[in-house]
């Protein structure tokens, strides 16, 4: 945690600019996202992500000729803590569009302060279903959903584990509640049968409970909906408890933070995610030397992320021609992106398609991938 602390910074984040574009304004972009907390390992692994990003094109002239300057606010994954940097970003530092702000809830939160004030909001992480369903005109997600996920990799799963009955547990948030709700479903149509379902709180240390009544199930498998620290505590007082129950899940799986936290007893897990360092193709491999030299660690699903969704807004920002709101806004929807993970489109409701999803296996501390899919338009 003190590494990303010390490298990145609670303050703005300015790339190096290049020649032509010192003498000009800085095109503002806010980042809303848990610097502090007990999801604060995925939050900065996004702003170290977005920081390649601008680091990059400010290396390339920038945009519109201008530098990028990310403005970086801690909204702690709370929605009232969200809205206040939000507001500060708009009012304040003037930013001409919005990233964040990663837990469903607060991004939820988010996107009335965004529409009210007309600036564009882009999320790479928050992936409850009906965040594109409220009708907002300002609001983008480049991340997969929970349904989608569940859609692609329930079968899959149900027939490589070959299980009979589940145990859900996931973290009492929108996201956590999401994931479950969705999985349980699919799978209990293929004809899995659900035999629990448990909910924990962010920053919770002790599973003990938990653990006993997943003990008293006796299922085949558990799936579980948690991020890098909460997700590390679980799997090794799982392991420690002697429970030999396929695990499988979403959130921080795959990535290099979870692994080195959850060490040996994270061998064997699932993970579907929407990128993993083992992806093939030359873009990922040029992404993953890139990072690694930038950060000293693999990427992993949010540092792709920060990676991806400031590229898309950058890109924008140069199609609109200027450095507007709503100009930004309209050249998102034309949004046609090649990232280390396949092609981001927009819909009209603005919900990403097109890229790469994955299921993982954690196989010698490395996410080896068992099966990968495009996500179709919705």
């Amino acid at each position: 945690m003190q590494k990303w602390m010390q490298m990145l910074g609670l303050a703005s984040v300015v790339a190096v600019a290049s020649v032509g574009a010192q003498a000009q304004e800085a095109v503002k972009i806010g980042v809303i996202q848990p610097l502090t907390g007990s999801v604060a390992y995925n939050g900065l692994a996004f702003v170290a992500g977005a920081k390649l990003a601008v680091e990059q094109r400010n290396a390339a002239a920038g945009v519109l000729g201008r530098k990028v300057e990310l403005v970086i606010e801690d909204g702690q994954c709370r929605p009232a803590n969200s809205v206040n940097a939000a507001e500060k970003l708009v009012q304040r530092d003037k930013v001409v569009a919005l990233t964040g702000a990663f837990c469903s809830s607060a991004t939820a939160a988010v996107m009335p302060v965004a529409e009210k004030y007309k600036v564009p909001l882009l999320t790479g992480v928050s992936s409850k279903a009906d965040l594109t369903e409220k009708g907002m005109q300002y609001f983008f997600r480049s991340a997969e959903t929970d349904r989608l996920m569940s859609k692609t990799f329930s079968k899959i799963l149900a027939e490589k584990l070959q299980l009979k009955t589940v145990a859900y547990i996931g973290v009492n948030d929108d996201w956590g509640r999401g994931g479950v709700e969705d999985f349980s479903k699919d799978l209990e149509a293929l004809g899995v049968k659900t035999v629990m379902k448990e909910y924990f709180d962010h920053g919770t240390t002790d599973f003990y409970t938990l653990l006993t009544k997943l003990r008293a199930s006796k299922a085949d498998g558990v799936f579980v909906a948690a991020e890098t620290q909460d997700g590390s505590i679980l799997v090794k007082q799982f392991k420690e408890f002697g429970i030999n129950t396929k695990i499988f899940g979403v959130g921080s799986w795959a990535t290099a933070d979870f692994i080195g936290l959850t060490g040996d007893a994270s061998e064997g897990i699932y993970a579907a995610v929407p990128y993993a360092s083992s992806l093939p193709g030359e873009r990922n491999k040029a992404f993953v030397e890139k990072y690694s030299a930038a950060t000293k660690e693999k990427p992993g699903k949010y540092g792709a992320a920060g990676y991806n969704a400031m590229s898309i807004m950058m890109d924008a920002i140069a199609r609109a021609g200027k450095a507007e709101p709503g100009a930004i806004r309209d050249a998102l929807r034309q949004t046609d992106y090649a990232a280390p993970n396949g092609r981001y489109r927009f819909t009209e409701k603005g919900e990403g398609y097109g890229f790469d999803v994955v299921l993982v296996q954690i196989t010698n501390k490395e996410p080896r991938v068992v099966a990968q899919s495009q996500t179709e338009k919705p």
